[in-house]
């Protein structure tokens, strides 16, 4: 299946949340390197859909969908240095389902999917399939958006160095 088949699907059971006043606070919040929150949302959701597909499980495709794109609806820039943001990976799910709560109606599967997207390092583990392929999705979708923030950092770290050695400093 495309990505333009993945994103056909990701509209027609997330076009409300999309277009939410809290997915347009989410574009202007960094998740991981370069990504905002609401890139990253989107990935994961992609992921899921591909991991679904790809496996062949049977999943609730509209769940799927929508608690992947609110699995880190908690609307703040948790890059910022508080004393709360120090523990964000840990508390993040909870403020998301809350957050997600009040503007969207949802399910057991969806409410079961944020809370417990963050397994192992919340405790719990997830409860529906949707839910462990979101917890598999999001890891692999972080680990490739910081491997690859870092590799551009590196980069430009690099040129820098390349450019000073050159006798080219200012």
């Amino acid at each position: 299946m495309s990505k333009v088949r993945f994103h056909d699907i990701i509209k027609k059971h997330g076009a409300d949340i999309l277009d939410s006043d809290g997915m347009k606070i989410e574009k202007n919040c960094i998740q991981h390197g370069t990504f905002s929150v609401y890139d990253h949302s989107l990935y994961v959701t992609s992921m899921c859909l591909r991991i679904s597909k790809k496996l062949k499980i049977k999943v609730d495709e509209k769940a799927l969908v929508r608690g992947a794109l609110l699995h880190d609806y908690f609307l703040y820039d948790w890059h910022e240095p508080t004393k709360a943001n120090r523990i964000h990976g840990f508390t993040h799910p909870g403020i998301a389902l809350n957050n997600a709560e009040k503007v969207f109606h949802l399910g057991k599967i969806e409410k079961n999917m944020i809370k417990r997207h963050m397994f192992p390092l919340t405790p719990v583990p997830p409860k529906y399939r949707e839910s462990v392929i979101l917890c598999v999705a999001d890891k692999i979708c972080a680990t490739k958006e910081t491997v690859g923030g870092f590799k551009t950092k590196l980069k430009k770290k690099m040129s820098k160095n390349k450019y000073r050695r050159n006798g080219n400093d200012a």
